[in-house]
């Protein structure tokens, strides 16, 4: 009896040693050797003028700065929901920031998602997009930060709860769900279908919020941008496949590049955290790289499974309710028709972010306001006020539910219960 405890332990070691070792094999996969001496430095005013694009591509400013703080200095605190990650100081500082890292350090990082002194970084860093990038573009990021005002300020420490705290955990996690990967552009495809793919899968990171993530905070599914809601954000960023959504398939090409490049087209506009990624990002893109990217999302595969079932009913109540609210606090901007003003005050009627499933959005929204990005093309936009100092959960819940039930909008009604958990 005791030599089969015997065995069986041991059969459990010899097990455990075999995954160990498996684990550490696939974080190292795909790794480049790092070069004994540093490469000199010596990058051109071309390459450090493409890396400062490129950043602004990728949007490193919005979390690699903290607020009132300098530029790419680190300090920002990303919530979620295995505890906070603060963003590293990004400047040349060769303390605090990446002053004694190498070109090949700086790509194992975008491509490996590896630190300089070995450390395994926390995916909250895109590298799981990121590792689709090229090695010339990542040279030329690290120009352009290369380039930076040094600033000294000392990277303030993740604040996770254990497990997720430690290194072996989230080895154990890249081992399940990420692998380091090359760009490959499909050959079927035009150059411009493949750049805009390029954009959006790899450097814009776009399926980081437009994509459902599992209990463990990898995404589930390919990189398709099926939607999902933002996790400690509570925004829900719309799949881009779904028609009932926020598919452009059927949208002008032009009206899609400014939905990007000024937040705001004849059939949407953006708010919430899409607006930050337009006013720190793509309103600043050049015209063929905004286009590449509106050829390949009017290409996504339609999403599957769209039959819309039977409506559901609304109390006659609440309707009334949320119409006598509506009335008083919604009309003068968004018409008795639903219709609104183009170019001010965007239409309830038909509107997709008002009638689709998920309803955190209009949820939020009628909470805390509504504001568009400051752009350009558009330098003074209207804005939403909040009500959530004015309304109770029962009365948003009313109003809400009125406009998802008129001027032919069928979607489901709002609860009260739901704008709790969102208020």
């Amino acid at each position: 009896m005791r030599s089969r405890a015997l065995r069986i332990v041991a059969g459990l070691g010899v097990a455990a040693a075999l995954l160990a070792v498996a684990v550490v094999w696939l974080n190292l996969r795909g790794e480049d050797e790092i070069p004994a001496t540093a490469e000199p430095v010596s990058a051109t005013a071309a390459q450090v003028q493409r890396g400062a694009y490129l950043a602004r591509a990728g949007n490193c400013i919005g979390c690699h700065t903290a607020r009132g703080g300098a530029a790419y200095a680190g300090g920002r605190g990303i919530a979620t929901p295995f505890g906070t990650v603060y963003a590293p100081n990004l400047t040349p500082d060769r303390e605090a920031g990446i002053g004694e890292w190498s070109a090949a350090h700086f790509w194992r990082a975008m491509h490996n998602g590896r630190s300089r002194d070995g450390r395994l970084l926390y995916p909250a860093f895109p590298y799981p997009n990121y590792t689709l990038m090229t090695r010339e573009d990542s040279d030329a990021i690290y120009a352009f930060l290369r380039s930076l005002a040094p600033v000294q300020r000392v990277n303030r420490p993740h604040e996770l709860r254990f497990p997720y705290s430690t290194q072996a955990a989230l080895a154990v996690w890249r081992a399940l769900y990420f692998a380091p990967q090359r760009f490959e552009p499909e050959p079927a495809k035009s150059a411009e279908w493949n750049r805009g793919r390029y954009l959006v899968h790899g450097l814009g990171h776009c399926n980081a919020c437009h994509a459902h993530r599992n209990l463990l905070g990898a995404v589930s599914g390919p990189l398709e941008l099926g939607g999902g809601l933002i996790p400690m954000q509570q925004w829900y960023a719309p799949s881009l496949s779904s028609r009932q959504e926020a598919a452009v398939a059927d949208w002008d090409t032009r009206h899609v590049v400014d939905l990007l490049k000024i937040g705001v087209a004849p059939r949407g506009s953006v708010m919430g955290p899409m607006a930050e990624v337009v006013f720190r990002s793509t309103q600043y893109l050049d015209e063929a790289d905004l286009r590449a990217m509106a050829v390949f999302l009017q290409d996504l595969a339609p999403a599957r499974g769209e039959e819309v079932g039977e409506p559901v009913k609304a109390d006659p109540d609440v309707m009334a309710a949320g119409k006598r609210l509506y009335e008083q606090h919604c009309t003068a901007c968004h018409g008795d028709d639903g219709k609104g003003a183009p170019g001010a005050y965007p239409a309830l009627a038909g509107n997709r972010a008002v009638t689709m499933d998920a309803n955190a959005n209009l949820i939020r929204v009628v909470l805390n306001g509504g504001y568009l990005p400051a752009t350009a093309g558009n330098p003074r936009p209207y804005g939403m006020p909040p009500f959530s100092h004015a309304l109770g959960d029962a009365e948003i819940a009313a109003v809400a539910t009125y406009v998802r039930k008129s001027w032919g909008n069928e979607a489901a009604p709002v609860s009260a219960l739901e704008v709790l958990r969102l208020r």
